[in-house]
């Protein structure tokens, strides 16, 4: 169809759909070729029946991939149509089975013919066509069930949005920014506490003067995150990841993780050796952020917060 040279790959579901229909309508046809009453939609139930053993509603939405109501809908109907028998007891007797009926059995093995027929006609068309659609399928079923078209869809989504974010050094500009994406997420889930005020209303003297550094992240040039290095005066670790906040209006552009690759490698240049964090638990996204930015669970060393209940380091010199 035109329509989809028009519309490109985003109308795949479309055109898997519209094949499916027209490939649908043409069975039924085929079953009237070789003179045999059954519908198209009932084929997948019929195969794992006529492989010989009685099976659950359960078993059969489980080999077939549909849904429980699906084939109890499709049994009713094949046994109003004579070619399947429910009541069946299992060799426990206690569940209910279905299998096929004497005139189901039948039934197959006349449409053995009509499956050799059809398979030695798609062959041919196999060797006709550039590709081969039915591995191709077989491919592209493993691949999405490896990871989904949303999630692929959201990867995509972030990397284009990705570009539009700017990482810059920090600047008086963006004092207030700096205080208010920290309020905002702390006062979310926690309260204010003496050092979070220290750090907030003067981060020039507090941060920056200590040897300090602080990032902010731009998108469409409007500060939306922020993420500092504290001078630590400590045996064991150079500076502190601190005060990383993302504006919850922007979240899901992977501005954490690029906020976050930017202030370790400005620690690098720092010549730090390692950092340290603290944060909460319950803060998941957050957590799962400092692993992926390398950072390792540690324990044993005092905080100034009442909130945090983990502690992190990230070992530069690895």
């Amino acid at each position: 169809m035109k329509l989809f040279e028009k519309t490109g790959k985003i109308a795949l579901g479309s055109r898997l759909r519209y094949m499916a229909s027209n490939i649908t309508e043409e069975a039924a046809r085929l079953h009237e070729l070789y003179q045999i009453d059954f519908a198209p939609k009932w084929f997948p139930v019929f195969f794992i029946l006529s492989e010989g053993d009685s099976k659950t509603i359960t078993d059969i939405a489980t080999e077939i991939g549909h849904s429980q109501p699906s084939v109890t809908k499709i049994v009713k109907e094949m046994i109003n149509a004579g070619l399947v028998e429910d009541n069946l007891r299992s060799v426990d007797k206690r569940r209910n089975m279905v299998g096929l009926t004497d005139k189901g059995k039948m039934l197959w093995e006349r449409m053995k013919i009509q499956c050799i027929d059809i398979d030695r006609a798609i062959d041919g068309i196999i060797q006709e066509a550039t590709h081969n659609l039915w591995e191709a399928l077989a491919e592209w079923e493993f691949l999405l069930e490896q990871k989904s078209l949303l999630k692929r869809v959201q990867e995509q989504k972030k990397m284009r949005e990705s570009k539009d974010v700017n990482i810059v050094p920090y600047n008086s500009t963006y004092r207030l920014a700096f205080k208010s994406l920290n309020e905002e997420w702390i006062s979310t889930y926690f309260e204010m506490e003496e050092t979070d005020h220290k750090a907030l209303d003067n981060p020039e003297e507090y941060i920056l003067a200590k040897g300090g550094k602080i990032m902010v992240a731009l998108y469409n040039d409007e500060p939306v995150g922020v993420c500092s290095l504290i001078k630590m005066n400590h045996p064991d670790f150079d500076y502190e990841l601190a005060k990383m906040a993302v504006s919850p209006t922007v979240q899901g552009k992977s501005i954490g993780y690029l906020l976050g690759r930017a202030i370790i490698e400005e620690a690098k240049t720092l010549g730090a050796s390692k950092l340290f964090l603290e944060s909460n638990t319950i803060l998941k996204p957050a957590i799962n952020l400092y692993y992926k930015l390398g950072f390792q669970k540690i324990s044993g060393y005092p905080s100034p917060y009442q909130r945090c209940n983990i502690q992190m380091e990230l070992d530069l010199k690895k």
